[in-house]
């Protein structure tokens, strides 16, 4: 039986002429982006805005403008790491093609 199935599996590449390798799969790196910034982010950044609410309720003040500062720059790191993927996917389009 392994024998008749290696013979046509010969057979067949014979007929062919070539052992083609099968196509590569990639990695779905977009879906998992996408699944960060729709399911992730939103729930992170809610979870800051009632920790902030509760420290001004309790009349820290300062805190909240220290916390709420290094957030935005937080924030601002996050957008320029995506602006740079992008950016690093044009580059990598424009050389390879």
């Amino acid at each position: 039986m392994i024998a008749t199935e290696f013979v046509t599996q010969v057979a067949t590449v014979l007929q062919q002429g070539t052992l083609a390798a099968p196509e590569p799969k990639g990695i779905n790196t977009e879906g998992v982006v996408t699944f960060f910034a729709s399911n992730v982010a939103p729930i992170l950044l809610a979870v800051l805005g009632v920790i902030f609410i509760g420290r001004a309720s309790r009349g820290e003040i300062s805190k909240v403008l220290t916390s709420s500062a290094i957030a935005i720059v937080g924030l601002a790191f996050i957008a320029g790491a995506a602006t740079l993927f992008f950016v690093g996917d044009f580059l990598i389009s424009l050389i390879f093609t």
